[in-house]
């Protein structure tokens, strides 16, 4: 992006964002509003709360991810109670703009939640985040528990050390207060806004900053993994719904067991373009989505990348007089299919899998079926 380009751009967001933000700031601020304690979390839903920077653009990195109830943007780390935008924006609260998450720990881990957040921020700016300056633009993880400090310790060392940053990483590790949520006009603002929010990120330097730093890796895969006390990686398998193998097909025998390959073209999914995922015939545990199927030619079912990357297990394959890489699933060992390194972007990879190794649900089904985690990926904006 040419710097006459970003600087329009920068001009038209500013120009946006005065004009079409309530005029009535001061009397919208003072609405009543909630504020988070670090006790509110109740039942199966644990909270996060990140500082990214504009929260309209940390809001909705988490919106539709399996496992997020809620993803509220708000105030945290100041003294004043209920402070409204105009008092944040000014810097003179000690507050930074930030998001809290509402999750399922069983569905997302804290581990996952912070693969987001990394890739959606730059960790070596102290002075505020892209185009927005100021302590109150800064990036955090608030932890609210000894457990999310250990996972957010872990998970900054391993960024640090994977070298991804060319500076050292600033992003601030700080016990959570009490987190106070923003007027209503700012929430959910990529939804009620859609171009003004567009507008103001192309020209906010977010986007091509990820872009150059994360590349293909820019988008996470929930890996379903979390930290034990002695920081051993633990992993959960989801939506495992155990099927009788006496109950297979003919077909399916000889796929899943005897690792078998159907014919092409004359399978059960090979175009099947319904919304939904794809789970192992066997065991019910969630293996693909319909949003990352495409049309290969080959005749069967072909996928960009997995649903659940840790329900996959790559094995080498050296039958036929090749070496291939075999797919097969984590908790019923079934043989899917191959994967091959000559698919669409942003992978580039071709998960080759046979129907016969499979059960489709449909999107309007995943409730019923008990995949209801997974409804929001399927839900219409």
């Amino acid at each position: 992006m040419n710097k006459f380009y970003a600087a329009f751009l920068i001009f038209i967001s500013y120009f946006l964002l005065v004009t079409f933000l309530p005029k009535n700031v001061d009397s919208a601020s003072k609405q009543t509003r909630t504020a988070t304690k670090v006790s509110d979390a109740s039942g199966n839903t644990e909270i996060a709360i990140l500082a990214g920077g504009c929260f309209w653009c940390m809001e909705h990195p988490y919106e539709d991810l399996p496992g997020i109830s809620k993803a509220i943007s708000g105030y945290t780390g100041g003294k004043k109670k209920n402070p409204t935008y105009k008092e944040v924006a000014s810097g003179s609260t000690s507050h930074v703009e930030a998001v809290e998450i509402h999750y399922d720990p069983a569905i997302i881990s804290f581990n996952d939640i912070l693969e987001v957040f990394w890739r959606n921020i730059d960790p070596t700016d102290a002075g505020g985040q892209f185009v927005d300056r100021g302590n109150q633009y800064t990036s955090g993880i608030y932890y609210l528990d000894k457990k999310q400090k250990q996972v957010a310790e872990e998970s900054k060392k391993r960024m640090e050390a994977s070298k991804r940053f060319s500076k050292k990483i600033l992003t601030k590790l700080v016990k959570a207060g009490t987190f106070y949520r923003a007027e209503e006009y700012h929430q959910d603002f990529f939804k009620k806004n859609y171009i003004r929010y567009k507008v103001y990120r192309a020209g906010s330097g977010r986007d091509e900053f990820i872009a150059k730093v994360w590349g293909d890796d820019r988008e996470y895969k929930i890996s379903k993994t979390s930290f034990d006390e002695a920081n051993t990686p633990q992993f959960t398998l989801i939506g495992n719904k155990t099927k009788s193998k006496a109950s297979l097909t003919p077909l399916q025998y000889k796929v899943t067991q005897k690792k078998g390959t159907e014919p092409p073209f004359r399978n059960e999914y090979w175009d099947n373009k319904q919304p939904g995922i794809y789970v192992d015939i066997v065991s019910g545990e969630p293996l693909f989505s319909s949003k990352d199927k495409f049309k290969s030619g080959t005749g069967w079912p072909s996928f960009t990348r997995p649903l659940v990357q840790e329900n996959i297990v790559e094995e080498r394959d050296t039958s036929y007089n090749m070496t291939r890489v075999e797919l097969r699933s984590k908790n019923a060992d079934s043989h899917l299919g191959h994967l091959f390194k000559d698919g669409p972007k942003p992978t580039g990879l071709r998960y080759c899998i046979n129907s016969a190794s499979l059960r489709f649900i449909h999107a309007e089904s995943l409730a019923k079926e008990g995949y209801e985690d997974f409804k929001s990926l399927f839900r219409k904006q």
